[in-house]
């Protein structure tokens, strides 16, 4: 397993520091969760584009089928057998409610990985 981190030296955005190494830390173990082989990599890309800081997390696990995305971030929704579906809408609700930004699937390819963008305002 290998997880890199890439992108710009020094980013600065307002947050809970706290709540967001939870969705971090979310976002790592789904990744976790959906690579099968033993050459998994997670993936963080981090840079500021304009007001903006965005971070991307990619895997390469085995993907999220095109239906289901928009229901990955609904309360209750899970396609583990010991998940309660709720770590992404969690997830979902601390990025957009209490730090005003977006997440979303930026990409997923069954069989080739998925990707996660958060987008926060730079301070």
């Amino acid at each position: 397993m290998e997880i890199t981190i890439t992108g710009d030296k020094q980013v600065c955005a307002e947050l809970n520091s706290e709540l967001f190494e939870w969705v971090i830390e979310n976002l790592i173990k789904n990744a976790l969760d959906a690579i099968e082989s033993k050459e998994g990599n997670i993936n963080f890309l981090i840079k500021t584009l304009r007001n903006n800081v965005e971070i991307e997390v990619s895997d390469n696990g085995k993907g999220i089928e095109m239906k289901r995305r928009k229901d990955i971030f609904r309360p209750g929704y899970s396609t583990k057998r010991r998940g309660w579906g709720l770590g992404l809408s969690l997830s979902k609700r601390i990025i957009e409610t209490y730090h005003k930004g977006k997440i979303f699937v930026k990409s997923s390819v069954p069989n080739q990985g998925t990707t996660f963008k958060i987008i926060l305002k730079k301070v």
